[in-house]
């Protein structure tokens, strides 16, 4: 007979990219399992993400998090994921302030911008990009770092790709026009393409000056998504690194705007809203 659990949960959105965030304690000992059922949006509550907070290992710090993908993998960082468990905790304690919060990419700061009911504005330190092949990992190129514009053979051709990690690992494609690619197709072919061994997320995107940018999604572990923070911190980094905008980039995304700022010699910093969407218990069989 199938166990049953009651998981107490609350649902964000950080611009339609939707995440069911619980506590840890209570929780089933298989989270890749549970992931997929409460992500499931048929039978579960559905959603791209299920974020899984648990206590600190240092005290300073305000929470630690898991990232798991609506397949059950597990991911380092989600820059939209952040922020909705930053919601989380201010929702729970009112806490105000710089949120600090563990990640498997390190510890990542929030700074609280803005609030109303429901509805959260948070700054977040997103940390220095990746640049070196071996450790985003990436397998294509053993000497040049960073990877820019190297020519990737696809199924539609060889397309210049620019490499990066926010923490997770990013294939940035920049193109013209999102109607002549087939970008859906190539977003799934790059994520499992062997040059990648943890697979990898993909960003197609179209510059439309040198402070704003444009983007469609492809997550590793979940597929198109409106929205993505380390997606649009990796697209930024990789206009930068190609010289087509400046340090300051506003992004759009099919659900709307995030800021992403990356100075020189600096870290990336990601500026998004998040919005509660529901409360509610998960029944859980597993």
């Amino acid at each position: 007979m199938a166990n049953h659990i009651e998981i107490p949960f609350s649902k964000f959105h950080g611009l339609a990219n939707d995440f069911v965030v619980a506590e840890a304690r209570g929780l089933p000992r298989s989270l890749a399992q549970l992931a997929r059922s409460i992500c499931e949006r048929h039978t579960g509550v559905g959603a791209d993400g299920f974020l899984v907070v648990l206590p600190p290992h240092n005290k300073k710090y305000q929470a630690r998090v898991r990232f798991f993908n609506a397949d059950g993998s597990e991911a380092e960082m989600s820059g939209n994921g952040v922020r909705c468990v930053a919601a989380f905790l201010v929702a729970r304690t009112a806490t105000k302030g710089i949120l600090r919060i563990e990640t498997a990419a390190g510890v990542k700061s929030l700074h609280l911008v803005g609030s109303e009911r429901g509805k959260w504005t948070f700054r977040v330190a997103m940390g220095r990009p990746i640049l070196k092949p071996a450790k985003i990992p990436f397998t294509g190129s053993q000497s040049t770092s960073p990877v820019v514009g190297l020519p990737l053979e696809t199924s539609c051709g060889p397309l210049p790709i620019t490499v990066t990690s926010m923490g997770n690992p990013h294939c940035t494609v920049l193109v013209t026009d999102f109607g002549a690619v087939d970008w859906l197709r190539l977003g799934r072919e790059i994520e499992l393409n062997p040059l990648f061994p943890h697979r990898t997320n993909v960003e197609f995107v179209k510059v439309l000056s040198t402070k704003e940018i444009e983007i469609r999604f492809w997550e590793r572990g979940v597929g198109e998504t409106m929205s993505s923070g380390t997606g649009s911190c990796a697209a930024a980094v990789a206009c930068i690194l190609n010289r087509r905008t400046r340090r300051k980039v506003r992004v759009q995304t099919p659900a709307g705007l995030l800021e992403v700022t990356w100075p020189a010699r600096g870290e990336v910093t990601l500026t998004g809203p998040v919005e509660l969407i529901a409360r509610g218990i998960y029944h859980y069989r597993g």
